[in-house]
């Protein structure tokens, strides 16, 4: 497992050299920058499926704000764009030090796309500034789904759940699950 981590680690990195800008990027329009600024409510920890499988949502007192910064590209012909991102988590009446800041570089792809509407998933690496015991390691991966859509040209708006994990490098890896909303500037 650690091996294809660090593979998929390393093939992210290395990914903004299929960059292509000449092309028109739904989640962009003819823009070559994005800011967004997304909220999110926990829905507890537990494993990558939580993403996807709102039956096992448990929600638990930590609200994630995550601020991103992006840029356009192309990955395997599908619209993606590349991003940094900024993330505190909030963990309210909680003395096992769930709160984290965290910084990361990720790709979100999309992967179909209807008129202004795209649904995609993301993925990418996240140095936080603190263990806890939900996870052990500072070194988080992010997985995110989404949906989103352009709004006009210069706005868009997203719904998403994005998971926290490990990869299981530690003995301690329950992960941790977000369902939010974003709302994008485009210039």
């Amino acid at each position: 497992m650690k091996k294809i981590t660090i593979a998929l680690l390393l093939s992210i990195l290395t990914l903004p050299t299929f960059a292509e800008t000449n092309k028109t990027n739904v989640m962009f329009g003819d823009k070559i920058n994005s800011i967004t600024l997304y909220a999110t409510q926990s829905t507890g920890p537990g494993t990558l499926f939580k993403l996807i499988n709102p039956t096992i949502w448990d929600f638990y007192p930590q609200t994630l704000v995550l601020f991103q910064y992006s840029q356009p590209m192309q990955f395997f012909r599908l619209d993606s764009r590349l991003n940094f991102n900024l993330t505190q988590n909030f963990a309210y009446n909680d003395d096992k030090g769930l709160s984290f800041f965290a910084a990361s570089v990720s790709i979100d792809t999309a992967l179909l796309q209807y008129h202004n509407w795209y649904l995609g998933i993301g993925i990418g690496p996240y140095m936080r500034d603190s263990r806890d015991h939900w996870v052990e390691s500072r070194l988080v991966f992010g997985e995110k789904f989404f949906i989103g859509k352009s709004l006009n040209e210069n706005w868009n708006f997203e719904l998403y759940t994005i998971h926290f994990s490990n990869g299981n490098f530690t003995n301690a890896n329950e992960g941790f699950n977000f369902v939010g909303f974003g709302v994008g500037y485009k210039f």
